[in-house]
């Protein structure tokens, strides 16, 4: 074992906000050392999460669309026996040419990189373990977790791997299953269970809740529910699973809290995430995880350790790797006195789905509470050419808009394109912009993003027979 080296700045965790976060302090010229157990970065976000599923899934949704876009001409049928790896083909040249993105950027930047296990050993001292049982010690002036989530593995539901399996390991089935019971109503249990049931999979939806993903607008995610229910997909509200055991043979048999069992070749537990933090021994440093397993931190991300701070998902939500990478730059220029930038409020989410849904600003519900009401003006995709010529008649885009129906308060959408069409409604809000804007501007024909004037319209629409009756 060496001794201490020193460093200005040590980053755990290759992900996203770690990647971020090692960027930003070598840009500000300092000393980095990335720590990162994988040969390369990137975090789970590229090996396990992000661009497996999104590769997956546009295999996926090239199967939908032939099928709507055909009107019915084509009849899309997935062989049984047909390897889910095959419907990846391009999965290692998208995360081998990521992953050399990525170690390109700490090169250039001169940014070190150590493969190993990290673990405090004091307030601001890192040792790592390495591949061949080597330990290494860096002393950092400012330390930086970022060491991610994984999925969470429950008392009572046994995730083997292989018939019970998570979030992880889903993408190691070696055969589309013929049927399907997905446990969880939130981002990662939706993207798949649509992703599945576009793939001829019968899918089941079980969670607690009354309707799948609770935080998003409720007219959004019933087009979303309908969609998989179009599919041959189910979903379950109001239910818990108590087990899901192998039978042995060919089944696995869940037992729901009321004693009805559903039966499917395989189960996908996706009930939430837990903080990477096993062995990484922050009470060395001064750090007492929450209740939940997270790492508490301040609004500049500091941890209760003076000199070190804590970003992504080991924080908890939003979890979202575009979030992370601002938590990642933010956190590293307030702890070395460099001015972030204005705190951007309007983060979009996306969540790709089949189909996608996003949202950037605040609902209509809550643009009621905080304001006592609001003026809301839709556009169906079925009110737009590029609806019905992409097979994408069933999307909506909502805009909320303040009592007044003037200021733009939020932008929901529902539909194929959704995580791009959002960012127009980002920029409008950044700007803030008028409603008016939307009802000026000329969109090219025929595009999606032509139901933002569509939408800005029935607000105007809306404001106006709103004046007449109160006059």
């Amino acid at each position: 074992m060496t001794g201490f080296v020193h460093r200005d700045v040590v980053v755990i965790g290759g992900g996203p906000a770690g990647h971020k976060a090692a960027i930003q302090a070598a840009k500000a010229g300092r000393s980095v050392v990335l720590i990162e157990r994988e040969a390369s970065a990137g975090g789970a976000c590229v090996r396990q999460g992000t661009i497996p599923s999104k590769a997956l899934r546009e295999t996926a949704l090239a199967v939908d669309g032939l099928r709507r876009r055909s009107g019915g001409v084509f009849s899309v049928e997935v062989r049984e026996d047909l390897l889910i790896s095959s419907l990846m083909t391009r999965l290692d040249d998208v995360v081998g040419a990521h992953e050399r993105f990525l170690s390109g950027q700490l090169s250039r930047n001169g940014i070190e990189f150590w493969r190993g296990r990290a673990r405090f050993i004091g307030p601001r001292d890192v040792e790592v373990l390495g591949l061949g049982g080597e330990r290494r010690r860096v002393r950092g002036d400012l330390v930086v977790i970022a060491t991610g989530s994984r999925p969470r593995n429950p008392k009572e539901i046994a995730v083997d791997h292989e018939h019970v399996l998570d979030s992880d390991s889903i993408l190691s089935l070696t055969w589309i299953p013929r049927s399907l019971v997905v446990l969880g109503g939130g981002v990662i249990a939706c993207e798949y269970a649509s992703i599945f049931a576009a793939l001829g999979t019968k899918v089941t939806v079980v969670d607690s809740g009354p309707r799948p993903l609770g935080f998003v607008d409720p007219e959004i995610t019933e087009r979303f529910t309908a969609s998989l229910v179009a599919m041959g997909g189910a979903f379950v509200g109001g239910r818990r699973a108590r087990s899901a055991v192998w039978d042995g043979a060919s089944t696995v048999v869940t037992t729901l809290d009321d004693g009805e069992t559903l039966r499917s070749e395989r189960v996908l537990f996706a009930l939430g995430r837990v903080a990477c933090l096993e062995g990484l021994d922050v009470a060395a440093a001064g750090i007492v995880p929450d209740a939940r397993g997270l790492v508490p931190v301040d609004a500049n991300y500091r941890t209760a350790a003076e000199g070190v701070y804590a970003v992504g998902d080991v924080i908890g939500p939003p979890s979202l790797a575009s979030t992370s990478m601002e938590q990642g730059r933010r956190a590293v220029c307030h702890a070395l006195g460099l001015d972030p930038g204005p705190s951007i409020d309007t983060i979009p989410v996306g969540i790709y789905a089949i189909p996608e849904m996003a949202s950037v600003g605040i609902s209509e519900a809550q643009a009621i509470e905080r304001h006592g009401s609001a003026v809301v003006g839709r556009a169906p995709f079925s009110e737009i050419a590029r609806g019905h010529i992409s097979g994408n008649p069933d999307g909506l885009l909502k805009m909320v808009a303040d009592p007044c129906g003037h200021r733009l308060l939020g932008v929901q959408v529902v539909g194929e394109g959704a995580a791009e069409l959002v960012h127009i409604g980002q920029m409008a809000l950044c700007a803030g912009l008028p409603i008016e804007f939307f009802v000026e501007t000329i969109f090219n024909f025929p595009t999606l993003a032509e139901a933002y004037r569509v939408a800005a319209l029935d607000v105007v629409k809306r404001r106006r027979v709103a004046a007449a009756a109160a006059a």
